[in-house]
């Protein structure tokens, strides 16, 4: 099966790592060349991890950067696949915009999926003139080593494509959740309230950054508190997927914390600014709260 996906960030190199490594012909699409070479070195490093640890071997590498090209031309990226993955911000006119593309230049039997972790899918589906051919396949951060993979149904995804994505998920040995069409999905609508809770504890002075987070990892069996996961999801997408919740329930309790809304807006995005809740420094895995927060 050929394999398009498109967009070179975390999710979409990620995607296209798996995919390849699993021996799919894999098509990895950007407008930015830059973004497609850095793309490529962060599959490299990420396979040499996995030989590491003895998760792969330097055959498997060259084997699955063998199955990967890459194109900033999106006619060409798509005309032959079978399978395309949209792993683009997570912007709704963006994606829109895409999918009416893909649409139009995608082979007609081509299955249009899309990496979303919160927008409608039936409303994706809507703009294209094959609604029963679009899914979504939220993956889970980073690709290559979480399990979980969210499928979305769409209301006029055909069961067909919903069998044919189960099973595809199980040959990239992920484990397959189908789920309906709602705002935030099943993942995003449980997490994202309760990182939004953290932020509000914090913000009403109740505990520091530290106590919030060690309460949820040593009570709850959390692997990461709240809001170092906050930091690492990227702080400006849980303010756009809470905003997805509150758009699409009309219920307050979805509403960004004051907080949130702040440090968004001032650029403190976390770890892909280099400051949220935490300060981050290359090469360094030390866990230094901001001292806005001490």
């Amino acid at each position: 099966m050929n394999i398009a996906v498109i967009g070179a960030g975390t999710m979409g190199n990620g995607i296209a790592h798996v995919f390849a490594q699993n021996g799919f012909t894999v098509n990895l699409i950007d407008v930015h060349a830059a973004q497609l070479e850095k793309a490529i070195q962060t599959i490299q490093k990420n396979f040499d991890r996995q030989i590491a640890k003895g998760a792969a071997t330097e055959e498997q590498k060259n084997k699955a950067l063998a199955q990967l090209t890459t194109y900033t031309d999106l006619v060409q990226g798509v005309k032959e696949a079978e399978l395309i993955v949209e792993a683009a911000t997570e912007n709704i006119e963006l994606k829109l915009n895409i999918f009416k593309q893909l649409d139009a230049l995608a082979p007609a039997q081509a299955v249009l999926a899309t990496n979303t972790s919160s927008i409608s899918i039936t409303r994706i589906a809507a703009v294209t003139k094959r609604p029963g051919q679009v899914i979504g396949m939220h993956f889970m951060n980073p690709v290559p080593v979480m399990k979980l993979v969210e499928i979305i149904n769409g209301y006029a995804t055909s069961q067909t494509v919903t069998d044919t994505i189960v099973a595809l998920s199980k040959q990239l040995g992920k484990v397959p959740c189908v789920v309906n069409d709602y705002p935030g999905f099943i993942a995003n609508r449980i997490l994202m309230p309760m990182i939004n809770e953290a932020i509000y504890s914090l913000y009403e002075g109740i505990a520091g950054v530290q106590e919030i987070d060690t309460i949820m990892k040593l009570g709850m069996a959390h692997p990461m508190g709240p809001l170092q996961l906050a930091d690492f999801i990227g702080l400006d997408t849980c303010h756009a997927i809470l905003n997805v919740l509150y758009e699409g329930f009309g219920n307050q309790k979805y509403a960004p914390c004051p907080l949130l809304t702040n440090m968004v807006t001032a650029g403190y995005l976390g770890v892909k600014s280099g400051e949220g809740f935490y300060k981050y420094s290359a090469g360094s895995k030390d866990l230094v709260v901001s001292e806005r927060f001490l």
